[in-house]
Order: structure tokens, then sequence, then C-alpha cells
């Protein structure tokens, strides 16, 4: 698999590559390719995109910095890329929250026909990588797929061209959230250490 994107860097270009690297599944340690961070950054596409697209190259530091901007209600499609971030990096309990509480919005419906669908998916993941057990080609394929089709989604709703200013697409979290959030970056809550 090449990692090397042309130098016009359109966003048609850099999905199209991102779609040949290793389907993000199992916590990658690093991300697939560094140097495609820097040119997913300088698409400049809504910061959701670029989440997803982060995703795909498993650099979850980056997805997750934009997407923790957006985690409440009405950026839904963030708050279920937080959960998918989550599911790939194998915090499985933070992945069935952010799932359940996206699974009544068109997003996720997009890819699951209930809760409980979504919940089984994630249960399939852990049981890949806590006990060995499943098709891991089956459930790439599905993760892929999944990301694959928030990003349709999200064109649809947001288009794919360039946005100058991303902020506008950040929504402040109600405060028990954002004290949450806080205790665990910095207040030992949390799953990661940093």
């Amino acid at each position: 698999m090449s990692s090397t994107i042309s130098s016009s860097g359109s966003f048609d270009t850099v999905y199209a590559q991102l779609l040949t690297l290793r389907a993000p599944l199992l916590p990658p340690g690093k991300s697939t390719d560094p140097k495609l961070t820097d040119k997913i950054s300088s698409l400049y596409i809504h910061p959701t995109l670029e989440a997803a697209f982060h995703l795909l190259n498993c650099d979850l530091p980056s997805a997750h910095f934009l997407v923790r901007h957006m985690q409440a209600a009405p950026m839904y499609e963030a708050m279920y890329l937080h959960g998918i971030l989550h599911r790939i990096e194998g915090d499985y309990d933070n992945a069935r929250a952010w799932y359940g509480n996206v699974a009544d919005t068109e997003v996720f419906k997009k890819n699951w026909s209930s809760k409980e669908k979504g919940l089984e998916f994630i249960g399939k993941v852990e049981a890949l990588n806590k006990k060995r057990e499943g098709k891991r080609e089956a459930l790439e394929k599905e993760s892929v797929e999944e990301i694959k089709n928030v990003i349709d989604h999200c064109v649809e709703k947001f288009g794919s061209g360039q946005m100058q200013d991303a902020s506008v697409a950040w929504v402040q979290p109600e405060e028990a959230h954002r004290k949450m959030g806080q205790e665990m970056v910095s207040g030992g809550k949390g799953f990661r250490d940093f």
C-alpha cells in the first residue's frame, strides 16, 4: 500500500488514499501514515470530515482534538465519530456511551438499524481485541464502511469544500459535561494518560 498523496491534495485524492490504508479497528499505537496528518489538516474541510479522515489514518490524537470541540448537540456527527474513536482505541465502555447518545440520530441510523446493532458491533470488536474471537477482516470492512457512511452523511450535510473558520462548528457542552471532561483530562478520571 503506497501512502503518497498527489501534490494536488484534493478532498477526493486524500480520501481515496486513506481508503487504501489498513482499516481502523483495533488500538493502533500510532497513525498509519504520519505524513498524511498535515495533508488532511491542509484540506480545511469541515471538522467532522477532518476528524473522520484522521480516524481512517488511525491518527486518534488529531481526531480527538477535533471531536472534543463538537461533543454536544447539535453536532451528532462529531459525537458519533467520538464513539468510533473510542471503539478504535479500545475504550469500549466510552464508545458504548457515545453510540447510545446518538442512537436516535440520522447519521447513526445510516449504519445501524438500532442502538443494539451498533453496540453489538462494539462487542464483536472488543471480543477480537481481548479474546482474539471473531473474523478480523470482516470487522475491518465493517469499520471502514461505518466511517465511510459518516463521511457520506457529512459531505451531504456540510459539503467537501474548504472551510476557512472551523470554529463556527464548535459547540459548547453543558456545564456538567464540561466538568466531566476537565476531570478526565486533568483530574485523573480518564481512560488515557496524557
